[in-house]
């Protein structure tokens, strides 16, 4: 939901607090409203990011979809998933998450995001399309998605503005998380060319690299993964970055250093 371990705690410790605060002798079913009230804070820490754009994870099915693609999907998701997931509202990461990986029904997850269960509905749908938009298993679209990276990646050296902005789609948003701040990030930054300055004649130390199965870059000193570059590609453009530093997070993801 969060995309962050420390964050993740921070919403967990408030609903335990929430609990010892609130008078639940006539709740039949306590699991339930622990659900409730871990997704409106998080929706809650949603929100706030994106109003003062700070920092700052799979899914199920749909009737009719391929099971066997659906299969493959949910094992290649992981940090492209997150990554795509940045690129959401709050509403409608949220009611995708609940529906599509925890099952939730709509008419549980429409109080939650303050909307009518067909609402709640039509936002997980338009998340599960950039999902799939972005999410594409065919391993010719793969190939291509790391050809853009390494472009990317070399165009990023050459400090070649130009050639950064064919890459990036208009509305790429790049997002650092809380341990990527700390190492001189910047928490979040919007448009084709804010992004491209950020990047022109920077990244020399990263290196392509395959995470969880997907391409991207990674940073590392002393042998030491620090920073990995997640990206998130629709029809040859670069729709979403985000840079994680988590130690917690990187422990987790397979690292394989293109050479």
């Amino acid at each position: 939901m969060l995309g962050s371990v420390s964050e993740a705690d921070d919403a967990v410790q408030e609903a335990w607090i929430r609990l010892s605060r609130a008078d639940t002798t006539d709740v039949e079913n306590l699991a339930g409203w622990l659900t409730t009230v871990v997704a409106r804070v998080c929706l809650d820490m949603l929100r706030s990011r994106k109003s003062r754009r700070e920092d700052p994870l799979t899914w199920q099915h749909e009737a009719g979809n391929d099971p066997e693609h659906e299969a493959l999907l949910a094992d290649s998701v992981g940090l492209a998933l997150l990554v795509v997931l940045e690129t959401l509202a709050p509403a409608e990461r949220v009611a995708f998450v609940l529906h599509d990986m925890f099952d939730l029904p709509f008419d549980q997850i429409a109080p939650i995001v303050g909307r009518s269960p067909a609402a709640a509905r039509q936002l997980a749908s338009r998340g599960r399309r950039r999902v799939r938009q972005a999410g594409s298993i065919d391993e010719t679209d793969r190939n291509r998605r790391r050809e853009v990276v390494e472009a990317f990646l070399a165009a990023s050296r050459r400090g070649d503005f130009e050639a950064l902005l064919a890459l990036l789609d208009p509305n790429v948003v790049l997002r650092a998380d809380h341990a990527a701040v700390q190492v001189g990030a910047t928490t979040e930054v919007r448009g084709s060319n804010a992004v491209a300055e950020t990047f022109a004649g920077r990244a020399r130390a990263a290196q392509p690299a395959l995470i969880d199965g997907e391409p991207g870059l990674v940073w590392s000193q002393g042998g030491n993964p620090r920073v990995v570059f997640g990206f998130a590609i629709a029809n040859g453009k670069i729709v979403a970055i985000h840079l994680l530093a988590d130690p917690d997070l990187l422990a987790k993801m397979e690292l394989t250093i293109l050479r």
